[in-house]
């Protein structure tokens, strides 16, 4: 670590974070091990996810402990009804994410380079809050668990891990809302730390993936779903229905055969509506008898909790109440977030070599 930044120890000040998981390579740069983009950036470089930047050869999160959302709500809402059933929970986000859905519900947070560019430059005012503090508005709300939701958590891994692990001090559960396109060795820091895995699987087939990250495949993403079974946590998984994508009864067959066959008959699969959003404004939300067939299919496949929602489509934090509402310190909170250290410039704060690979911006 540079000397300036190993000295900045302040836990309830905002400050760059090594990323958990990286390593040089002989070429020079430094390779990001979270998700399966793994990627290899050069100093002032940032990922794919906009959140990790390469300082002097050394990676470091952006967004650790800055919230983009948060609120309070039933752990259905997730979806998650075979854990901690009827129990509240606290859902929290960052920005950044390894995909570029062309639905998304969360684009601002998700794909919010803008809010990440602010923290690159030092110009960030989104608040700060430390796993502690966190964890307190946790308690506060009278809640009995934390969930990691609306970006990507792999994004922000080096701040999930540490609220996790203050979360279990104070007897609440996690549950972690992921897209599950994640390196073996990230999955392996949940163990012990996430108690609940809530993943999509989008489709059975890589070219829908593909369309929304140019890396992905559906057999990496059912691997490390399975994975994480096998780790012991709890998994529950989802399918937005989207029609002419992947609302084809074969898909969908196949989603609940392959959930049957790996992860269980027990194991719960939730069916959620599309509602058209960004890129994909045009295409009608999903008929409601679309998502009826779908729980048929899974019943036919021996799936025994199958569960329809035909009045949302993903676990949105548009309708959020503001940040402010649950952090009474706002105002001390919200200041403008600059690492104390002065080793860093502004070389490639802008860098979008991973957005336009991903076919999202002109060459």
């Amino acid at each position: 670590m540079n000397k300036s930044l190993s000295s900045v120890r302040s836990k309830s000040a905002y400050r760059l974070i090594e990323t958990r998981l990286q390593d040089k390579l002989t070429s020079g740069k430094t390779r990001c091990n979270l998700c399966l983009w793994r990627c290899r950036l050069d100093h002032g470089q940032r990922g794919f996810c906009q959140a990790h930047i390469n300082r002097h050869g050394v990676l470091y999160n952006l967004s650790y402990g800055i919230v983009s959302a948060l609120d309070v709500g039933a752990i259905e809402d997730k979806p998650v009804r075979h854990f901690a059933a009827g129990s509240k929970v606290l859902s929290v986000g960052s920005y950044g994410c390894s995909f570029r859905c062309g639905g998304c519900h969360n684009l601002d947070i998700s794909w919010g380079t803008g809010a990440l560019d602010a923290l690159a430059r030092g110009e960030s005012r989104a608040a700060f809050v430390s796993p502690q503090a966190l964890v307190d508005v946790a308690i506060a709300a009278g809640v009995e668990g934390i969930a990691f939701t609306y970006s990507e958590p792999a994004v922000w891994l080096e701040y999930v891990l540490e609220v996790a692990a203050v979360a279990h001090e104070h007897a609440l559960y996690t549950v972690y809302v992921s897209n599950s396109f994640v390196t073996d060795q990230a999955l392996a820091l949940l163990q012990g730390h996430i108690d609940v895995l809530c993943s999509d699987i989008k489709s059975m087939d890589d070219s829908f993936y593909q369309g929304i990250c140019a890396k992905a495949r559906a057999t990496e993403v059912l691997h490390a779903i399975e994975r994480a079974h096998h780790l012991g946590l709890h998994v529950e998984t989802r399918t937005n229905v989207i029609p002419g994508y992947n609302d084809a009864p074969e898909n969908l067959a196949r989603i609940a055969a392959w959930i049957h066959r790996h992860l269980g008959a027990a194991s719960p699969w939730h069916i959620t509506r599309f509602y058209p959003a960004y890129r994909m404004s045009a295409v009608p939300a999903t008929p409601e008898e679309t998502l009826w067939r779908a729980r048929d299919a899974g019943r036919a496949q021996g799936l025994h909790n199958v569960y329809v929602y035909s009045d949302k489509s993903c676990d949105c934090a548009s309708g959020n109440a503001p940040v402010a509402h649950y952090l009474p310190d706002w105002a001390s909170l919200h200041g403008a977030n600059k690492c104390p250290a002065d080793c860093c410039g502004d070389e490639g704060i802008l860098l979008k070599k991973y957005e336009r690979q991903a076919g999202l911006l002109q060459p």
